[in-house]
């Protein structure tokens, strides 16, 4: 049943990316590592940034809920009612004294980390309208995970002891449903100003555009745990229309694997299954390699089988020809010799 609602869930989300510009992505193919961090910088650096007021007015199409108040993910509670909501224009800070009482703007890569340089101060793929209390309290510390929280906000955001290895001093943690959101902002600066960092400094979870290892590790997971959602799309294909460029991560979630963790990993009953699928777009043909694999099973977007082929050789990568597919999204399971498997996402261009 936990297969079955992943695959579902990444059937919902890789449709809804059809709103992606088609070739933008072009030249991807086949890189891993700091090869393809350069390709996205490359892809995605030439924005256009709104000025800092200009910021207020772009909420109002990145970040409007359903019912057209501000979408703060430090006081929304989603499939609950939020202990308060916010009204463009009216509800802007402002000065503050408590929870609730305005909306700011929250640099989520933090300016001071890059020592208030300007590059990325009204980059909306990090830049999001939150309450201003809250985004007070967070200030610039990094993001983890709290053990013994000192304050909680109303949505549950706490402010505490780091429980991550590699660093115990104070951070911010959001509540579980934006974890996602968050690692994928932080994700995008890393690479949208990969080698423009030379006047940043560093964090507790930064150095220059670089996230610290006990950081990165997390956030990945984050990625993992807190999937791409509709509103996450939405926000994305916002952004581009305003600034004229793309987060990466949430089009493509396996970018984040291909740059900083080539092998995909789920384990299940103390059994790992480790598989690396490339090139992802392809155009024609897909690559398999990994370990204790046994079988593939493709699927169309509409869930029907396309292609059964069994692995009978782990020493040498698979290739598969794609050609003759339609474009579009498919969904490869690659099942291991344990009866374990693992679900990746092909786009076919």
């Amino acid at each position: 049943m936990r297969k079955l609602y992943v695959f579902l869930t990444l059937m919902i989300a890789a449709i809804t990316l059809a709103a992606q510009p088609q070739g933008y992505y072009n030249g991807t193919e086949g890189l891993t590592g700091n090869s393809l961090k350069a390709a996205l910088h490359n892809i995605i650096k030439n924005d256009d940034h709104v000025s800092y007021s200009g910021l207020w007015s772009a909420y109002q199409q990145t970040d409007r809920k359903p019912n057209g108040k501000v979408w703060d993910i430090y006081s929304d509670v989603p499939n609950g009612t939020p202990p308060y909501q916010f009204n463009f224009g009216s509800d802007q800070c402002g000065s503050y004294s408590g929870e609730g009482d305005c909306y700011n703007r929250e640099h989520l890569w933090a300016q001071s980390w890059s020592n208030n340089d300007g590059t990325n101060k009204t980059d909306l793929h990090h830049v999001y309208p939150t309450d201003g209390y809250v985004n007070n309290r967070r200030g610039n510390y990094a993001f983890g995970e709290v053990s013994g929280a000192s304050w909680t906000s109303s949505n549950g955001s706490k402010l505490g002891n780091n429980k991550i290895s590699g660093f115990n001093g104070t951070v911010f943690e959001p509540i579980d449903e934006y974890k996602g959101d968050v690692a994928r902002a932080l994700l995008y600066v890393s690479v949208r100003y990969y080698q423009e960092d030379n006047s940043w400094g560093s964090s507790d979870m930064t150095n220059k555009s670089v996230i610290k290892d006990w950081a990165l590790n997390m956030l990945l997971r984050w990625h993992e745990e807190d999937p791409v959602d509709d509103k996450e799309i939405s926000r994305n294909n916002a952004v581009y229309n305003i600034q004229g460029n793309r987060n990466p991560f949430v089009d493509y979630p396996e970018f984040a694997d291909r740059i900083w963790d080539p092998y995909w990993s789920v384990e299940e009953n103390e059994f790992t299954v480790l598989v690396n699928v490339w090139p992802n777009p392809t155009t024609s043909t897909v690559n398999i390699k990994g370990e204790n694999l046994d079988a593939v099973y493709m699927y169309n977007s509409m869930g029907q089988l396309v292609l059964t082929l069994d692995v009978t050789d782990n020493d040498e990568q698979t290739s598969i020809d794609l050609s003759g597919f339609n474009s579009g999204i498919y969904f490869m399971n690659v099942v291991s010799t344990n009866g374990n498997s693992v679900l990746k996402k092909v786009v076919v261009q």
